[in-house]
């Protein structure tokens, strides 16, 4: 029809082609598994809680198992960078077994880190710790996710009461794939691929915390 144009469409795809379309999905098993189920390999996950809760712990604690598992890893520590405080946390979590797979940025800025992720074999799964150090806006987080499809980005915030700390950190939750609180050395997941049961961090913390709480 004159003085119209044409509107290109997204290709629709069929309930029989979405049943045999195949997805990266990570192979969880055991405890991991039981907390999120067989998540894909791309979007993002969100991470938060107070200090001195196990949120650094539980989050080397999936570096290494993703490591084990043959994805490469890169931990970007904004906050903390190459301190003792990290190589004790490396440490703890025996992050040595995976050497070869893991590597912690010394507060690498956002967009240097953005020149990293464009090389080829550059890492499939990043930790940016924290978003508050990051300097990340939501439009800019959205650009990161959308530039790194086939990336994994995990998100580790400050907490506000039970909920994330500041706006960015807030509407990621929303966005987030997988959405883990933790608090007293446990682990909460939410998320879309399933599981739900916590995960214990330290098993001693845990029940120290909730032994305070009798």
């Amino acid at each position: 029809m004159s003085g119209t144009s044409e509107v290109k469409l997204s290709r629709a795809i069929s309930v029989s082609q979405l049943e045999s379309m195949k997805f990266n999905e990570i192979p969880f098993e055991g405890a991991w598994e039981a907390m999120m189920g067989r998540p894909e390999l791309g979007g993002s996950w969100l991470i938060w809680g107070d200090s001195g809760n196990g949120k650094t712990r539980f989050a080397l604690q999936l570096c290494k198992y993703l490591a084990l598992l043959g994805y490469r890893v890169a931990y970007d520590s904004l906050e903390e960078g190459a301190s003792v405080s990290m190589k004790k946390a490396f440490k703890a979590v025996g992050m040595s077994e995976v050497k070869r797979k893991v590597i912690l940025l010394d507060s690498e800025p956002v967009e240097d880190l953005k020149i990293r992720l464009r090389k080829r074999r550059s890492p499939e799964v990043v930790v940016i710790d924290s978003v508050q150090y990051s300097g990340l806006n939501y439009r800019d987080y959205t650009a990161l996710r959308k530039e790194f499809k086939n990336k994994l980005f995990i998100l580790i915030s400050h907490a506000d009461g039970r909920n994330p700390s500041g706006r960015t950190a807030k509407s990621i939750r929303y966005d987030a794939f997988v959405k883990i609180h933790v608090e007293g050395y446990r682990a909460f997941a939410l998320s879309r691929y399933g599981g739900g049961q916590p995960y214990t961090i330290w098993k001693a913390g845990a029940e120290a915390y909730r032994n305070e709480d009798l």
